[in-house]
C-alpha cells in the first residue's frame, strides 16, 4: 500500500483539530480541556522548530557561502534576492490597495459595531503593546543598525534576532573564503556535519507534525472571539483572502513562466510548509520545514536557498504588506475617511515597503507594522486604538493566512533566483529513516 503524504496527513490533523476545537466549545470545561492537554503538544512542536531554526540558518548558510569559491557568486545571488523581494512585495502592497478600494468594506461597518469593538478590544494589552512598540524612536536607517549584532552569542539566542544571525553567517562564511581552502577545510567540515543533522533534525519532528497541527487548531478555534463580531468583519476579512489568493496566482503564475516547472507541482511540494505556515502563524517557525521542502523536494541548490530563505523569512513579508495596505485603507475608511487622498496611499506603498524590510527587529510584527504605516499618513492618534481594536478579532485567522503567502513567496523567489544562475536541479528527497538500518 502506498504511503500517504505528509501533506495529506497535515491536512487530515488539520481537520479533524478544527472539528475537535468547535466540538469542545459545546461544553464548559471544553476550552480549558484543550488548553491543558492538548495545546501543549502544538506548543511542544513549534519550540522544537524555533529550536533548530538558528543552527539551520548558520550551518546553512556558512556551508552555502564556503561552498561558492566565488564571492562574486555571492553578491549576484544577494542582489537579485533582495530586487525580487522588493518587487513581489511592491505587487502585493498594490494588489491590496487596488481590491480595498474597489470593494470598500469599510462602508458596511456601522458605528454600533465600531463602539463595540472599542469596547471590547480598545483597553486590550495586545493592542497597547503595539502601539507602545511602534512608538518607539526610531530613525530611518534603525533597520541597518538592528542588523549588526553586537554580541553573537546573544544574536543567537533568540530567534527575534535572525538578521543578525544571517549578517554573522555572511560575514564568517565570506572570512572563511578568504583565508583560503586548507586552513578553513576544518570549519568547513564542521558546518556541513552540523547542517545534514540539522536536516535529519527536521525530518524527525515532521513525523508528529499531523499530531501538533490538530492541537494548534484546536487551541486557536476554542479561543476564537465573539463569533458576532467576526461576522461582521467578514467584508474586510473577505478582502485580505482574495488579495492573498492573487497573490497564489501570481506566484504560480511567474514559476510557470520563469521556471518551466508545473504549478500544481509546485504548490503540492511546498505545502506542508504551507500549512504549518497556516498552524504556527511564523515564518521563523516554518523556515526549517521551507528549507527542507526547497532543497530536496523542488531541486533548489543549498548556494541558494541558504541564503534567499532565511533573507526571506525576515524581510519578504509579501502577505503582511497586503495585509497592511488592505487593513490602514479600511481603517481609514470607517475612522478617517477625509485622509484617503492619492498622496496618503502612496506613502503607504512606501511605509508598508521600507517597514517590511526593518520588521525583522520589531515583535509582533504585522500589528505593530500597522502602526507605523498609520502614523506615516498623519492617522490621529488618539483614534489608534480603536483602529486596532477595529481588526483585532480577526487578527489571529489572517495571520495564518498571510503566513502562507510570506512562505510560498519565499518559495518561489528561491526558485527564481536558483534557475537564473543556473541552480534549479532535480529533487533529492532523503527519508528520517535512511541510515537506521546501520545503527539499529
Amino acid at each position: 500500500m502506498k504511503k500517504l503524504a505528509l501533506h495529506w496527513k497535515i491536512l487530515i490533523g488539520m481537520v479533524l483539530g478544527i472539528l475537535f476545537g468547535f466540538w469542545m466549545t459545546a461544553y464548559s470545561w471544553g476550552p480549558e480541556f484543550v488548553k491543558d492537554w492538548i495545546s501543549p503538544f502544538g506548543t511542544i512542536f513549534v519550540r522544537l522548530l524555533k529550536l533548530i531554526a538558528i543552527p539551520l540558518i548558520l550551518a546553512s548558510l556558512i556551508k552555502g557561502i564556503s561552498d561558492l569559491k566565488d564571492i562574486s557568486k555571492f553578491s549576484n545571488i544577494g542582489l537579485r534576492t533582495i530586487g525580487i523581494y522588493i518587487v513581489t512585495t511592491i505587487i502585493a502592497i498594490t494588489i491590496g490597495l487596488i481590491l480595498v478600494n474597489i470593494i470598500q468594506p469599510g462602508d458596511g461597518i456601522s458605528e454600533e459595531t465600531v463602539a463595540r469593538l472599542s469596547n471590547t478590544y480598545a483597553e486590550d494589552s495586545g493592542v497597547q503593546s503595539k502601539i507602545t512598540e511602534a512608538g518607539k524612536d526610531r530613525g530611518p536607517l534603525q533597520f541597518l543598525v538592528d542588523m549588526v549584532p553586537d554580541n553573537a552569542l546573544k544574536a543567537m539566542g533568540t530567534n527575534s534576532l535572525m538578521l543578525q544571525v544571517i549578517f554573522f553567517a555572511i560575514f564568517l562564511g565570506i572570512s572563511m573564503l578568504l583565508i583560503g581552502e586548507k586552513p578553513a577545510k576544518p570549519l568547513k567540515d564542521f558546518f556541513d556535519s552540523l547542517n545534514d543533522v540539522v536536516l535529519k533534525m527536521v525530518d524527525l519532528i515532521m513525523l508528529s507534525a499531523p499530531f501538533a497541527v490538530f492541537a494548534l487548531l484546536a487551541q486557536v478555534v476554542v479561543t476564537a472571539g465573539d463569533p458576532e463580531i467576526l461576522k461582521r468583519l467578514l467584508s474586510y476579512s473577505g478582502v485580505v483572502l482574495f488579495g492573498l489568493i492573487l497573490m497564489i496566482g501570481f506566484y504560480v503564475t511567474i514559476v510557470s513562466v520563469f521556471t518551466k516547472r508545473n504549478p500544481f507541482w509546485f504548490l503540492n511540494k511546498i505545502s506542508p510548509a504551507q500549512l504549518l505556515a497556516f498552524s504556527t502563524s511564523s515564518s521563523a517557525a516554518t523556515l526549517p520545514v521551507t528549507m527542507e521542502r526547497v532543497e530536496e523536494h523542488i531541486g533548489v541548490d543549498k548556494e541558494v536557498s541558504s541564503f534567499v530563505l532565511p533573507v526571506g523569512a525576515t524581510i519578504n513579508m509579501d502577505g503582511t504588506s497586503l495585509y497592511q495596505a488592505v487593513a490602514s485603507v479600511f481603517i481609514m475608511q470607517v475612522l478617517w475617511p477625509e485622509g484617503l487622498t492619492m498622496g496618503n496611499q502612496l506613502t503607504i506603498v512606501l511605509t508598508a515597503l521600507l517597514a517590511s524590510i526593518g520588521s525583522a527587529a520589531v515583535p509582533g510584527a504585522g500589528m505593530v507594522m500597522l502602526v507605523i504605516v498609520l502614523e506615516a499618513v498623519g492617522f490621529p492618534p488618539d483614534k489608534l486604538p480603536i483602529a486596532l481594536a477595529l481588526i483585532f478579532a480577526v487578527d489571529r485567522p489572517l495571520d495564518m493566512c498571510r503566513t502562507v503567502i510570506n512562505v510560498t513567496g519565499d518559495a518561489t523567489v528561491s526558485m527564481l533566483v536558483a534557475k537564473s544562475v543556473g541552480k534549479l536541479g532535480e529533487p533529492n528527497v532523503k527519508e528520517w529513516d535512511d541510515h537506521y538500518d546501520e545503527v539499529k
